[in-house]
C-alpha cells in the first residue's frame, strides 16, 4: 500500500468516506460494494431487495475508487460485497449483519418491525 502526503491510501480512504455527507452521522447510507459474476454479491442484494431495504450499488469493477474502499476494510483485498454503513465496513456479511450496523447508523433504512434472529438462530431455522 502507498503512501499519500504522509498518510496510508487505505486511512486517506476511510478518511475520504467519513467525510462523505452521506456518512456523517445522522442517517447515513447503506453502500454496498460489488463486481459482476460475484455470486455472494448477488446474493446479498436479493436478501436486501426481497427486506425492502433501501441501498446503492457501486460496482468496483467501474470504480477505482469505490475499488480503494474495499480494499481499506478487507485488509487489501477487494473482497466483496463489502459493506459501508456509516463508519462502519462489513466483509461479505449477511442480511442481518447489514441490519444490525444499519440499526445503529442507517436506522431509517432497517424495515418496520424487523426483529434480529435470537442468538444462534441467524437462518431463522428453528434448533
Amino acid at each position: 500500500m502507498g503512501r499519500l502526503g504522509g498518510v496510508d491510501e487505505r486511512t486517506a480512504a476511510r478518511r475520504a468516506l467519513a467525510d462523505e455527507p452521506e456518512h456523517g452521522g445522522g442517517d447515513a447510507e447503506i453502500v454496498v460494494y460489488w463486481r459482476p459474476g460475484c455470486g455472494f454479491c448477488s446474493s446479498l442484494r436479493r436478501q436486501l431487495d426481497g427486506a425492502g431495504v433501501p441501498h446503492r450499488l457501486v460496482d468496483i469493477w467501474a470504480d477505482r475508487a469505490a475499488a480503494e474502499v474495499v480494499r481499506s476494510f478487507a485488509r487489501g483485498n477487494e473482497t466483496v460485497p463489502t459493506v459501508v454503513v456509516g463508519p462502519v465496513g462489513l466483509v461479505n456479511p449477511g442480511l442481518h449483519e447489514v441490519l444490525a450496523a444499519a440499526a445503529d447508523h442507517a436506522p431509517g433504512a432497517v424495515p418496520e418491525g424487523y426483529e434480529p434472529p435470537g442468538p444462534g438462530r441467524w437462518s431463522g431455522r428453528r434448533r
